[in-house]
């Protein structure tokens, strides 16, 4: 990875003296110090095309650190109530980084009713702490690239995907823990089967999509019995379930805890429950912990463990200097079995 911009590289580019840099950076220019406009033009725009923040915070340590990690989410708001997805993995970066003695730096602003970005007029804000954490779900593939390019330390909470280069994540193995809930339905004797899931294409919904395609091919199933459907929670309507069962298909995979709760609530209007009529499992947990279904077939995204490895990787970044290559660690889910999976009630 590429070392941050220093004041020198400021000066460099602007063709002045570090002394100069110094001066417009810290407003002195106002005092004894003559610094014409053209000038100070000059070295903002070198800060800008550098990317330079100068840190407001003495660096004390050896190796120039502060012992400050930032946090920032692509969400609209800030995961600190414990009912959110996200808590959990910030309950996770907190204790990990007292482990490792770093202070937090929560970032949170927002450009009016814009969502969050990184970059504020064109300068990356996250240089206020030595590394970031960072995740979400709305994620701007090109502010990653560009950390990425400039050679900020980060690690994402989250698969994520960039044209050109590769960054160090922590992902869940929705692959495998979704393959594994596929495996446990069609043992239970399911020959017909329908995953369903919203309009979001994103890294987990495809990991998802893959470890189902892989688990019915390895069974002998071909997409003619083991269907895929795009359906948002108000698009499953009692006739599209009915075409369904009608059909044969006696097993629901699908990607949320509303979309499982709404196929629950259409059926019930056709006279089926579960899981004496028909089968379903959820794909993990849900946006708000409100929403669980207790004894659903599913299984859980270990988000503690998956914020406090982030942590440990950020740490292994910064202290080698950035000189290492990106990284990325998959840590496994949880199944739970729960009981909305049973045996269909007319084997194929």
């Amino acid at each position: 990875m590429k070392r941050r911009p220093t004041q020198l590289d400021v000066a460099t580019l602007a063709g002045v003296s570090p002394g100069i840099v110094s001066t417009i950076i810290n407003n002195r220019t106002n005092g004894n110090i003559r610094i014409s406009e053209a000038t100070q033009q000059r070295v903002l725009d070198a800060i800008k095309e550098l990317g330079y923040v100068p840190n407001p915070v003495a660096r004390s340590l050896a190796g120039g650190q502060n012992r400050l990690l930032g946090v920032f989410t692509y969400e609209a708001l800030f995961p600190l109530e414990y009912r959110n997805f996200y808590y959990e993995f910030l309950i996770g970066i907190e204790k990990e980084a007292e482990i490792q003695d770093y202070n937090l730096l929560f970032f949170t602003r927002r450009q009016g009713t814009q969502k969050r970005v990184i970059y504020q007029n064109g300068v990356n804000s996250l240089q206020l702490a030595d590394g970031a954490i960072l995740l979400g779900l709305g994620t701007d593939r090109e502010e990653l690239a560009r950390l990425n390019n400039e050679g900020y330390p980060f690690v994402f909470i989250g698969r994520r995907e960039i044209k050109n280069g590769q960054i160090s994540y922590v992902a869940a193995d929705y692959k495998r823990a979704t393959r594994e809930i596929v495996e446990y339905t069609i043992n239970k004797g399911h020959r017909r089967l329908a995953l369903v899931q919203g309009s979001l294409r994103a890294e987990p919904q495809l990991d998802k999509q893959a470890g189902y395609c892989d688990a019915t091919a390895l069974n002998g199933l071909n997409e003619s019995l083991a269907e895929i459907h795009y359906k948002e929670n108000d698009q499953i309507t009692v006739e599209w379930l009915k075409m369904l069962f009608d059909k044969g298909v006696t097993a629901f995979i699908v990607e949320s805890t509303s979309e499982a709760k709404r196929l629950a609530a259409v059926a019930a209007q056709l006279g089926k429950h579960a899981p004496a009529d028909f089968s379903y499992a959820i794909l993990g947990d849900p946006m708000n912990l409100e929403e669980i279904i207790p004894d659903a077939t599913t299984y859980r995204t270990p988000r503690q463990e998956m914020g406090a490895q982030a942590v440990r990787l950020l740490c292994e970044i910064l202290t080698a200097g950035g000189e290492i290559e990106p990284r990325q660690v998959i840590l496994p889910c949880h199944f739970q079995p729960g009981n909305t999976v049973g045996a269909p009630s007319h084997p194929a």
